[in-house]
Order: C-alpha cells, then structure tokens, then sequence
C-alpha cells in the first residue's frame, strides 16, 4: 500500500465506509464492487482500483467481506489514539457543525470551540466548552488539538488561521470565503457551501432541460 494515498482515494474511502457500516447494520456480510458503486454512482473498476490500492481484494464468490473492510479502511483514515478537534467561532453554522459531528467518530472528538462574545464563553454546545478566542494557543496546545474548523467571520480567518499553525495545528478545514496560504505541513481543505450549491443547481437545470426534450 502507498503510503500518501491520493486525496480523492481518501474521500471515497470515508464514503465508503459509511456505506459498509450502513449495510452491516442491515445484516448484509458481503457486498460486490459493482453494488458499492450503484450506491454511490461510481464506476465498479474505481472501486476495485481504490480496494488495491488499500491492499484488499474480495472473494469472486462472495465479494467483499464487509467487517474486514471496515477494519481495513478504519485503520488507514483513523489514528490509533484519535484525534482532536477545535470550532473557530461559534455562530449559527459553528453551533450546527458540533451537533452534527459530536460523538460520529470514536477516533475524531471535538475538544473545544472558540469565539469572542462574552455571553458565549464558558459555556458548553452539546457538552463542548466554549473559550475566548484570546486563549487559543493555551488551549490548542493543552488539549493537543491537531484540527481546526473555520466558521469565524472572514476578516478573521488569515490572522486566526496562521495563529493556529503556530500552535501546532496539523489540518484545517475552512468554511470561509478567505482562501488560505499555509505552510505544507499543514493540510487546508475548503468547503464552500455556495460552490457547492450553485454546482447542484447548474446540473439541476441541465436535467430539468434534458427532460423537457
């Protein structure tokens, strides 16, 4: 197995991990590439190619054994002691994300959030406590925090963002319109929500179009 795996292969292994842990709780023990890649409108040699690339093959019989693929993808995507996790700024969309995310994986675990209001420090979002921003570094560096959320205004986000790097911060994941310039070893993935909804609406009216044909 390669040992920096691409960043595409990383995400449809998350993906299909969720799958395989959606149809183990189903009752189903094996499952074939080509069924894994109806669910998730992939092609069935993506998924042979990404299972070799991992070093796992099924049985042509049965197909893949879905425990130990789990395992297989659980012990490449997660790190054996786990892995912490901080919320910059806890708005609407801050608030949202722990509920979401709290306690989704054993291995990811959201320590900490930060914002500036006053009525919001110290107290707790779905059992998070909330620090001023001003303690950051503290807190990061207390809690060995090695992954960051943005979800702060975007004024904020180079100075806070660089602030973090300089705390140790490994990964970041920023909701944000500011595009970040980070060192290398810090790992930047931007998720931007308009983007992503603007690519669902051009594709939705180009279907809409086609079916009018």
């Amino acid at each position: 197995m390669k040992k920096n795996l691409p960043h595409r292969t990383i995400e449809r292994l998350s993906m299909y991990r969720q799958l395989l842990n959606n149809l183990l709780s189903n009752g189903v023990e094996y499952v074939f590439s080509h069924q894994i890649s109806e669910y998730l409108h992939l092609t069935s040699v993506q998924v042979r190619r990404d299972f070799m690339l991992i070093g796992y093959s099924g049985n042509h019989r049965k197909g893949y054994e879905i425990k130990q693929l789990i395992t297989k993808i659980t012990d490449i995507i997660d790190t054996p002691e786990g892995i912490n996790v901080a919320i910059i700024g806890m708005g609407n969309l801050g608030k949202a994300l722990i509920n979401h995310l709290k306690g989704k994986r054993d291995k990811i675990q959201i320590v900490a959030c930060f914002d500036i209001m006053p009525e919001k420090i110290r107290k707790q979002q779905n059992e998070v406590k909330c620090y001023h921003i001003d303690d950051l570094e503290k807190v990061v560096q207390k809690e060995n925090i090695k992954i960051a959320l943005l979800t702060l205004p975007g004024s904020e986000t180079i100075s806070v963002a660089k602030r973090l790097v300089l705390s140790g911060i490994k990964g970041i994941l920023n909701f944000t319109s500011t595009p970040l310039n980070l060192p290398n070893y810090v790992y930047v993935e931007k998720y931007d929500i308009v983007t992503a909804l603007e690519k669902v609406a051009y594709f939705a009216k180009h279907n809409d179009i086609n079916e009018m044909k």
